[in-house]
């Protein structure tokens, strides 16, 4: 599988496939490429490419100081100069989105465009709360059955089948003869507490330098990260960009669901 070497010399996981209009898809904080595994059967024919994050997935782990957006977002400008691209839409998921926001405004000739999965300028506390609780934290559950039963009940705001919460097991825990295991380094839990006793940024000023651009944002109509007073704002900021809420999702939304699909395929129209 490709991996490129970023400027500080860490071997960062991607994958390309696919030909026509380059979507780079960013994942969620503690994701990695396997988030947009749902969505892809769902897609045109277009050119897909997934970024590990550093530390996540299959890229090296280059420490707690090294995991932040401006780094992660250095990271993406790189796959693209290594695939020889100008630019390309970015399709962000929670983190990913807020790197997506990032990009358009320190890099705005290399967006065409954006997809938000569940993400703006203002995270709610409740939402980060959440991810404070487990993140960096191995899983208490020993095995991907006992994990998936564990997500069914922790995942308030849900309705999906118990197959998908094996899948999301599977694709996001390591089976150890240990017990389970995360695909990312623990030190990420430093970033992230770090990140949250830093004094608030206005994310505004990001969000609307998309504005000009083809723009979407998917929210779950339950989402404890994206309040609905949020995405409301954003709509009113931004008329033009396409809003779906998806029904029976939380944060995040898993993109094969048909509200979303029509976001997605709707903003894909608009770059052609």
């Amino acid at each position: 599988m490709p991996d490129f070497t970023a400027a500080d010399g860490a071997s960062i996981h991607y994958t390309d496939e696919g030909n026509g209009i380059p979507l780079l898809c960013l994942a969620g904080l503690t994701r990695n490429g396997n988030d947009f595994n749902y969505m892809v059967p769902h897609l045109p024919p277009l050119r897909l490419i997934r970024m590990d994050y550093r530390g996540r997935g299959k890229s090296d782990w280059t420490g707690a100081e090294s995991y932040n957006i401006p780094q992660e977002g250095a990271d993406a400008l790189a796959l693209l100069d290594h695939l020889g691209l100008e630019s390309a839409a970015i399709l962000g998921t929670s983190r990913g989105g807020l790197i997506g926001m990032y990009l358009s405004a320190v890099a705005p000739d290399r967006v065409r465009g954006l997809i938000l999965n569940d993400v703006g300028p203002v995270i709610d506390a409740l939402g980060l709360d959440r991810i404070k609780d487990y993140i960096g934290r191995r899983p208490q559950a020993r095995t991907h059955a006992a994990a998936a039963v564990a997500l069914e009940h922790a995942m308030d705001g849900f309705d999906v089948a118990p197959s998908r919460w094996m899948q999301e097991a599977k694709t996001h825990f390591v089976q150890t003869d240990q017990g389970l295991d995360l695909n990312y380094d623990p030190a990420l839990r430093n970033a992230f507490l770090e990140a949250m006793a830093a004094p608030q940024v206005d994310l505004w000023p990001m969000f609307e330098a998309c504005t000009s651009k083809p723009l979407a944002l998917i929210r779950g109509a339950n989402s404890d990260l994206l309040t609905q007073a949020t995405a409301d704002e954003m709509a009113e900021r931004a008329p033009n960009m396409i809003y779906v809420e998806v029904p029976d999702r939380a944060h995040i939304p898993f993109l094969d669901e048909p509200e979303a699909v029509k976001a997605i395929n709707e903003f894909l129209g608009l770059l052609i």
